[in-house]
């Protein structure tokens, strides 16, 4: 399955079902896709307007940035899939398996790279969103304010993935480094986040 293809009803469907994946982290990284072309709507309204000339080219470098990050959304829903799925066919394995032990270091480190990846990008959309606020279309305001909160959104739901993960990492000294950049990340992205 290839999230990025699916329709909106196939998705649903898809999530809905009794399987592992798509899960959490899919769901974290459309979030964040939407957030990103939500922003960019806003943007495209607002190019060409006399009113906000003076931030053409700002606005212009932000909708390019807001397409590269909605595409590369849309790829990360299926690599955190992918890594899930990886993991949970090993968690079948009995823990002393061959293979569950080769492949469980980087199985583990995956399955919290990817929702880090949307969790990074989750950030940079809000403050992209933020910096928007007073150089866009104010007719579109609300649509801005809920970019944001939908980029947020996506950076606490990835920040869940990245925390169930995290007590898998064996190395002391690596899942605190891990723990520490979730963290400013969701602090970049101006959340509030007390799950810990």
């Amino acid at each position: 399955m290839t999230i990025r293809t699916l329709t909106v009803g196939q998705f649903s469907e898809a999530l809905a079902a009794r399987t592992p994946v798509p899960g959490g982290g899919a769901v974290a990284a459309v979030t964040l896709a939407h957030a990103a072309a939500l922003a960019g709507m806003v943007v495209e309204f607002t190019l060409g307007k006399p009113a906000f000339a003076a931030h053409e080219d700002a606005n212009r470098a932000a909708l390019a940035r807001l397409a590269a990050i909605r595409a590369e959304a849309l790829a990360l829903a299926d690599r955190d899939a992918d890594a899930y799925g990886a993991l949970n066919a090993l968690w079948k394995l009995p823990k002393d398996a061959p293979e569950r032990t080769a492949r469980w270091p980087g199985a583990v480190a995956e399955a919290i790279d990817a929702p880090q990846a949307i969790l990074d990008l989750a950030a940079v959309v809000s403050v992209t969103c933020a910096a928007l606020a007073d150089r866009t279309n104010r007719n579109l305001g609300s649509d801005l304010a809920i970019a944001a909160d939908l980029a947020r959104l996506a950076a606490r739901a990835a920040a869940h993935n990245v925390r169930v993960n995290l007590p898998s990492i064996g190395d002391e000294d690596e899942r605190s480094a891990r723990a520490a950049r979730m963290d400013a990340a969701l602090a970049a992205a101006g959340t509030a986040d007390g799950h810990r």
